[in-house]
Parts: C-alpha cells; structure tokens; sequence
C-alpha cells in the first residue's frame, strides 16, 4: 500500500483529509495496530472520535480495521481524548482516538494507547512498516459494541475533587469536543458556569480551540470582564490541554499552573518527582523544590513525559503546550478538564482565586518562535548546536542537550530544539528582566545565524 511517510510522526498518525489521511489509510492503521495488540497480548481496543467532521468515516474505517485484525471493539463514540484514555484504563488497556487535536479543521489523525501506554517513535514507524508490507495474518474476526463512558468518567472526577466552596466560572471550548462533557462536570462539582462555544462543531466557526495561542482566550477575557466570574477555563479541540485566564485577563502559562499543582501534591507526596519538558521556566524548578519535590527537567512531546514518569514513579507531570498529567489520586494521562478540576478544588479555598494564580513566580519571556526548516535539516540543526555551545558559551551558563540546547544563566535560558512534529526549530527565551532577556536571546540567535545564516524568526504556528 502507498502511504504518505509523512502522516507518522512522533506521538501519533496525522495528516490532511483526503489529501494524506484517507479510509483506506485508516483502515489499514486499524489492521496493523490490531495486529500489534494481539502480539502484546491484547484482544480488545477502545475507540472514539472528537468532533471533526471527518470522524465518523475514519472511525467506521478503523472499525473494519482492527475486526480484520482479530480484535474487539469497544465503540465509545464522540469523547475527549482523555475519556479514550479513561475507557483505556478501565475497560480495556488499549485505544485510539480519532482527532486532529488543535490543528486545523481539514486535519485529523489517531492518538493510541497500546497495553497502557501511549506508543510513540519506532512503534508508530512499526506499523507503517506494517502497513507497507501487507502480510496480515488468517485470523477470526472480531466483534464491536457500543459504550458509553461519560457517566463513569463524571462520577470518577467528582468523587475525587470536593471544592470548598461553589465557584463562578467561565468556560470556552471553543466548539470542541470538550463541550459535550466538560461545562456538565463543573457544574456536578458545585460551579456556576457560563459557556462559551460549547456547541461541537467541526467547522470550528468562532476561533479555533488552541488555547496556547492568545488570540483564541479573547472572548473568553471580554466574558470575564463583563461579568463576575471567578476565573476563566479553555479547551482544546480535543480536550487534553487547558488554558487558564484570571478575572484581570491574565494568561496563566501551563509552567505556572504546574508550580501551583506541585504545591499541593508534593503536601501529599513528600519527596515525590515532578517531570517537566525543556520548554517551561527556569522558576519552575525552584517551585518545585521549594516545595519538597525533586525536579526533573525532560523532553518535550507528551508520550515521551509520560513514559518518563512511569519510569521514576512520578505523582505529576506537564509540559510547557498545557499537557498536565496526574498520576496522583488519576491515572496518569493528561486531561485539560481533569486538571481543571483539580484547579478549582486548590482555588476554592482562597477568597481571591486570582491573587493566587496572579503571585506564582514569573518572568520575562518570548511565545514559542519556529525557524522553518527543510525536512530533514531541524535534527541536523540542533546536533550542530550542542556541538558549539561549549566553546560558545562559559560559565555560568550551564548547558543542557537532553533535547536540542538549552542554556540556563542565572537570570534566564534560552532554548532551541528540533520540532519532532513539523520541520521547524523551536525556540524560547526567557529573562528574569527585560535587559536580561535581550542579551540572552541576542547570544542564543548569534550561535543559530552560525549553523543556519538564513534563519528567520516566526510565530509558532502549533
């Protein structure tokens, strides 16, 4: 079968509808991961789409897939990604999810979860390989049923979270899938929600649900100017991150949230390992101490974070793109209302919930930049940076190469990596003043122009 190698990247399957990603490609994507859960002993797989307009034929497409291959199927039908996860964790150990996350609306794709973990890198290029080589076994076919998660998921969360006290919220999801489950949970945990876009629909005709972009939190800050709500909750397409707005309008970047989550875990889990991607503040760490845990900073891309902090026993986890995972009193995956949750029950026991979110640590800093690449040229880029940077910079700049360069001085970092997504570099800088922040970005984007003369700046473009 002739595919577009491009559609397998890092973490999941994603293309363009039809252009990359077709029926036929979504069937043969359900054969090959059936095959690979029946070979890790696996014969059921849950199923469920966002709300894109492409899913439902994707999904029939898979469907026919995965029977082929000998697997059952658990049809859970329009959900969130993290309520995949939760069928994945509790009817069955295995899952895909049909979407296309925050990416634009002709974009879909898989997410999966192969004997409970989310797979990624060689195992996606496995099944391609697969795919490719079109030697599928004789096999009995395998059966479909329907499930309906929701209420289990609902009653999972609200008797963890208990507020101390009923709270006013705003929620804009952005007519994403997180609108069918999330507003109704808030509520069943004692909130006063205003809603904003709660309607799914794929054609996304309000702004587009990616709360990591600014642009997309603005109706929601004009809600909470107008009225009198506590704070201020968005959702992306498919309900894995969360962005978070105070009544002033300000954006609480993922990094801070993180600082405020691993306060109150660390008050349970003493000691406990707080994982992090290369992206977040250098604050961050010192948080995370202060607080009595063990910071440790890792990659980006949330499968790489989450197989990290199963293997240190991590109680929580987050990167720098609004993926909070909780392992503490959760299951470990990343779920933007989860997280929510969570938040309000931490915030319902203070008067002011953004005095709060408003006095964690921060500092000077750009968004996320790209300097488009060609394909290939990002991962070629970021090893001939990590080869200069020691004779580049000195002490006390300290260097770190887990993933791409990072430099940290004592007043700030500066990050260029590889996108193991798109064919761009990634970069971010930050300074604990705008003096510091400069001179910083100046050092970092002088050693880029060394390896890459052409170079040029952009808005990340997630």
């Amino acid at each position: 079968m002739q595919l577009a190698a491009s559609i397998f990247k890092a973490y999941d399957i994603r293309g363009v509808v039809p252009a990359t990603l077709t029926e036929a490609v979504a069937q043969a994507v359900g054969r090959a991961f059936g095959c690979a859960a029946r070979a890790a002993g696996q014969r059921t797989v849950a199923l469920g789409r966002d709300g894109r307009l492409s899913g439902p034929a994707l999904v029939a497409a898979l469907t026919e897939g995965l029977l082929q291959a000998g697997v059952d199927v658990i049809d859970i039908g329009l959900c969130t990604t993290p309520m995949l996860y939760f069928a994945a964790s509790t009817l069955c150990e295995s899952g895909i999810q049909v979407t296309g996350s925050h990416n634009p609306r002709d974009h879909n794709g898989f997410k999966m979860v192969l004997a409970g973990r989310a797979i990624y890198g060689d195992e996606i290029q496995a099944l391609r390989l697969a795919i490719e080589a079109e030697q599928w076994p004789e096999v009995a076919r395998g059966s479909v049923r329907q499930a309906d998660v929701l209420p289990a998921y609902v009653q999972r969360i609200t008797g963890d979270v208990k507020l101390a006290r009923p709270m006013k919220i705003v929620v804009d999801c952005g007519n994403g899938v997180a609108g069918a489950s999330a507003p109704a949970i808030f509520r069943a945990l004692g909130c006063e929600v205003t809603e904003l876009f709660s309607e799914v629909d794929g054609n996304f005709p309000n702004h587009h649900p990616d709360p990591s972009k600014p642009e997309n939190l603005r109706d929601l800050m004009a809600a909470l100017q107008a009225g009198d709500a506590d704070l201020g909750l968005a959702f992306d397409g498919d309900g894995d991150r969360l962005g978070i707005v105070t009544r002033s309008g300000q954006n609480i970047f993922p990094d801070r949230q993180l600082m405020l989550f691993a306060q109150d875990v660390l008050a349970r889990v003493p000691g406990g390992t707080i994982v992090y991607d290369v992206k977040c503040s250098q604050r961050l760490a010192p948080a995370i101490e202060a607080a009595g845990g063990v910071a440790l900073m890792f990659k980006t891309g949330h499968s790489l974070v989450k197989a990290k902090m199963k293997e240190v026993h991590s109680p929580l986890g987050g990167e720098m793109s609004g993926h909070i995972f909780f392992k503490e009193r959760w299951y470990g995956f990343d779920d933007g209302t989860y997280a929510g949750a969570r938040l309000l029950e931490i915030l319902s026991r203070h008067a002011d919930p953004g005095a709060v979110l408003e006095a964690l640590p921060t500092s000077h800093s750009t968004p996320e930049l790209n300097v488009a690449c060609v394909e290939g040229e990002p991962h070629r880029l970021a090893a001939e940076l990590q080869a200069l940077a020691p004779q580049a910079f000195a002490a006390p700049a300290r260097i770190s190469t887990i993933d791409g360069l990072r430099v940290d001085w004592p007043d700030g970092f500066g990050l260029i990596r590889a996108s193991n997504t798109t064919p761009v570099l990634v970069l971010r800088f930050e300074g604990q003043t705008d003096e510091a922040l400069a001179r910083i970005r100046g050092e970092m984007l002088a050693l880029l122009q060394r390896v890459k003369p052409d170079a040029t700046l952009g808005a990340a473009a997630h």
